[in-house]
């Protein structure tokens, strides 16, 4: 095993000056050199601790505001010198140059400034560091003879172990820091992507490629989870830094009471932050097992709650909820009378929290900006993870056209109709495929999900209504490949049908629909959910 290398000389740089002058301080006490660059070199002397300026190191002024100023040999080739080596021991001292020890840099605050309101692409640039994630690579690679510090809470334990062992740094310890290095300036160079895409967002569709030749994905840990879909499973939850500020986000909800979230209910939370945010109206979605068993529209949040709950009372039991407004006192009790394992919503009233409190286990989230829109978070791309590979593709996003639908049928939809077959088509894109929604204009009525057969959907659906399906409409999300839908509809008093078409069969089926007096609109637009 290496023996821990002896820290005589270090460079400190810093943007988060937090914590810069105690460190300084024991590095000084222990007899460490210290070069240091402008603010940082200002700080250190004002406070009383020895400091060399890189300037007088490397015989050149600081240019350019500052933004060229350890980019010189002086400084990089006593970074990268590999110790013992007597070609690089060699050069060094044909050139004067003395070796760097420890490295302690921190970046250009650029994700602070990406977040601030109104600020410009040319505030965003000067927010690039150059230098700093130059010395932060090169110290990173030579982890053998040289540490490097890029989180001030590494401090302490830095300090430690110097003080501990005669001012030396033991190779584990050098290995670790550098292994934090490189992944805090591949998140650092993958925020700077990310700002860089959206800045072609206003580019020619057609001339711009919507998948990169190479991607990354930046994530970093928000937290372990107890298991995944099962106990044997691990599992973690991450965010994607990429996607900072896209709104809702589970990641930005609050937690204000229950236990912790497991991977099962994040998974149906998401499900129902993104069925919710489809309705305008104040809206109620109760989710299962990732599929919708009941959405509602009305009022308010309470009148949606209890049309949503009424389609599928016994498998709302133990559910997940989503809200698209806030949850008031009224709602709070009711939800209180019942089995709820999470509810997600944009706020609660002092009310609902006090209703709710004795219920130790429920989960409530606060999540900013559910009920605005789902334009931002629409940006964001769906991935689905393969063993060796990911599939990339654009959100499930788009929404009805009036004049792209048409009505092959002999009778046309009332506006009631309409407006009823509008509601369940976007219920529809979130119930795993294949999928039949029963609903009137404001409530579902029936769901069926996620059979091998979409004839079979169709009777499931029914079986779990819960009330009379006359005069309601129909909606599929893909076509029907036969008639045996429409009759089985029919048979229940289904008026009328939203699908895709595009089936062989379309004239058998438009022909069902006829004689069974049905009005049905083709949407041109597909949801299969898989």
């Amino acid at each position: 095993m290496e023996e821990p290398r002896k820290v005589s000389r270090t460079l400190v740089s810093l943007s988060d000056k937090e914590g810069a002058v105690e460190l300084c301080k024991a590095l000084e006490a222990l007899g460490v050199e210290i070069l240091s660059t402008g603010g940082t070199a200002g700080l250190l002397a004002d406070n009383g601790v020895a400091v060399t300026q890189v300037s007088d190191v490397t015989g050149f002024p600081e240019i350019l505001d500052g933004q060229v100023k350890t980019l010189h040999p002086m400084i990089h080739g006593g970074i990268l010198a590999r110790r013992g080596d007597p070609q690089h021991e060699a050069a060094l001292a044909e050139h004067g140059i003395r070796p760097i020890d420890l490295v302690v840099v921190n970046l250009y605050p650029f994700e602070t400034t990406i977040a601030k309101t109104g600020v410009t692409v040319e505030e965003v640039v000067e927010q690039i560091d150059i230098g700093g994630p130059c010395m932060i690579r090169a110290a990173a690679k030579n982890f053998r003879d040289v540490a490097v510090v890029v989180d001030p809470s590494d401090y302490g334990a830095i300090r430690k172990e110097l003080e501990a062992n005669d001012g030396c740094l033991s190779l584990p310890t050098r290995l670790g820091l550098a292994h934090k290095a490189f992944r805090h300036t591949a998140r650092y160079d993958a925020l700077i992507t990310a700002y860089m895409s959206k800045q072609l967002d206003g580019a020619d569709p057609a001339e711009e490629e919507p998948f990169p030749e190479r991607t990354t994905l930046n994530l970093e840990l928000v937290q372990s989870l107890r298991y995944g879909e099962n106990p044997h499973q691990r599992a973690a939850l991450y965010r994607d830094v990429s996607e900072a500020g896209l709104t809702p986000s589970l990641i930005e909800a609050d937690q204000l009471q229950g236990k912790e979230l497991s991977f099962n209910n994040l998974v149906d939370l998401e499900a129902a932050l993104l069925c919710v945010q489809e309705f305008e109206q104040p809206a109620c979605v109760i989710i299962k097992h990732t599929n919708p068993c009941g959405v509602g529209i009305g009022d308010d949040a309470a009148d949606a709650y209890q049309k949503a709950h009424a389609c599928d009372p016994t498998s709302a039991y133990g559910g997940v909820l989503g809200f698209n407004r806030p949850v008031e006192g009224g709602l709070a009790e009711a939800l209180s009378k019942t089995f709820v394992e999470a509810v997600v919503a944009p706020g609660y009233s002092d009310e609902a929290l006090e209703a709710l409190e004795k219920k130790k286990a429920l989960r409530l989230l606060r999540c900013p900006g559910l009920g605005e829109g789902q334009d931002s978070a629409s940006r964001a791309w769906d991935i689905k993870k393969l063993i060796g590979g990911a599939l990339l593709q654009d959100r499930d996003a788009i929404d009805l056209v009036s004049n792209q639908l048409t009505v092959p049928t002999k009778r046309q939809p009332t506006d009631e109709e309409m407006s009823a077959l509008r509601f369940a088509w976007r219920v529809a894109k979130h119930v795993k495929s294949n999928a039949i929604v029963y609903t009137r204009s404001d409530r579902t009525v029936g769901i069926g999900a996620g059979q091998m057969s979409r004839v079979d959907s169709v009777r499931i659906a029914a079986e779990k209504a819960q009330s009379d399906l006359a005069g309601c409409v129909m909606a599929s999300d893909a076509f029907f490949p036969f008639r045996d839908s429409i009759d089985e509809a029919a048979a229940r008093g289904i008026t009328a049908v939203i699908q895709p078409g595009g089936s062989i069969r379309d004239e058998e089926v438009i022909a069902a629909c006829n004689e069974h007096d049905i009005t049905m609109v083709f949407s041109g637009i597909r949801h299969f959910k898989h």
